[in-house]
């Protein structure tokens, strides 16, 4: 967690409304494996990271509340009494959405302000959006004593994307980013949702992302599109969701759906194996087929549920080139974002070094590199 981050808000905050808020710093999150799995019931394997967003937040006088986004430059004045989601792509929907959420609870929220800002980068697949709901409703939590649970909170935060942002996301974003522990990552079950965690040490390894600075508009519409193919294909199987689908359930379908489709579901039942392969495999230290199965994801992400995209691909290439890397994969929605490598701690600058050399070659841009830690869940900063 960044302290920088969270003195620029706490200043901010009180230059602007001269009052001291509240502090709350609600992390982003990797996920090692198990991608698209979320909203078929599956399993997935999130970490919160140091990397998230600080929010200020307190009660005001006033008979309007206004939400500050710093980062943007960006301010916004509301009614309560009078929500309703701004224009498609806004970044007040997330904060709607919350509070919509939340009255629709039939809990009661007294107006406020709100002032936040991250250190996520943009588009990198790593979960802002997650972390900026789970701060704003932790925040209005704490102010007006809802009684809340986290469990509570997350739904409140996916809700607030399904009917404000118009994502219809999966749990693990937000479930990651609420309840992240320093040092583990969650085998999270996406249907009880219950989690178990497993402390990553991964000795003289390590994990890097790379972030392709690409972001395909084709995202949001390919998601949802994803997302009811396999809802369409367990309908077909009469099962609540694909978690519940073997592969030969699968065959039997085979010629009721198209080709495309039936590689799509192959996909997500073979995925969801792999996340609970991998945690078996990190509970033995066994790296190697850690590395195998990050491999494989990205295998099944590209040519079967088709959302990487040639810049992933190529980052991916260049992993695979390097005996030092045991796995790399795409991770996130999709159509851009970042790359998730295991690394040698020895190789890592230098691997981040040659591939960032090739993709500027190949694309005329630039690629990032993070090294990140694994942290806490969403939380109040004293």
């Amino acid at each position: 967690m960044s302290n920088t981050l969270i003195n620029i808000v706490k200043t901010s905050f009180i230059s602007n409304f001269q009052t001291t808020p509240i502090l709350i710093f609600s992390p982003g999150r990797i996920n090692i494996i198990g991608e698209h799995t979320d909203y078929n019931d599956g399993f997935v394997f999130p970490a919160a990271v140091d990397k998230g967003i600080a929010a200020a937040i307190q009660k005001t006088d006033s008979n309007k509340s206004i939400a500050y986004a710093l980062d943007l430059n960006s301010k916004i004045e509301f009614d309560l009494n009078n929500l309703k989601p701004s224009k498609e792509g806004s970044w007040e929907n997330y904060v709607f959405g919350v509070v919509a959420e939340i009255q629709n609870r039939n809990k009661v929220v007294g107006n406020f302000n709100i002032m936040f800002k991250g250190n996520i980068p943009g588009g990198a697949g790593m979960s802002s959006s997650a972390a900026l709901e789970n701060s704003v409703v932790f925040g209005l939590n704490e102010l007006f004593n809802l009684g809340l649970t986290k469990e509570e909170m997350i739904l409140i935060s996916q809700k607030a994307e399904h009917n404000y942002v118009g994502v219809n996301c999966g749990i693990m974003d937000q479930y990651a980013s609420m309840f992240g522990i320093k040092n583990n990552a969650l085998l999270l079950d996406c249907r009880t949702i219950e989690a178990k965690p497993y402390e990553i040490d991964f000795k003289d390894h390590q994990l890097m992302l790379i972030n392709t600075n690409v972001k395909h508009s084709l995202s949001d519409s390919a998601y949802n599109d994803r997302r009811s193919a396999c809802e369409n294909i367990a309908e077909l199987l009469g099962i609540k969701a694909l978690r519940d689908a073997t592969e030969s359930d699968l065959e039997k379908i085979k010629n009721q759906v198209t080709p495309e489709n039936y590689q799509k579901a192959l996909y997500v039942i073979q995925e969801n194996e792999r996340a609970v392969k991998a945690s078996k495999a990190i509970e033995d230290n066994d790296l190697e087929t850690l590395g195998k199965l990050i491999y494989a994801s990205h295998d099944g992400l590209s040519k079967q549920y088709k959302v990487s995209c040639d810049e992933l691909d190529f980052l991916v290439g260049q992993a695979k080139t390097n005996n030092e890397v045991l796995g790399a994969r795409m991770m996130g929605g999709g159509f851009g974002g970042c790359t998730i490598n295991l690394v040698s701690k020895k190789e890592a600058k230098k691997f981040a070094e040659t591939a960032s050399k090739a993709y500027k070659e190949k694309f005329d841009k630039e690629c990032s590199v993070y090294f990140i830690e694994l942290e806490d869940g969403t939380h109040i900063v004293n």
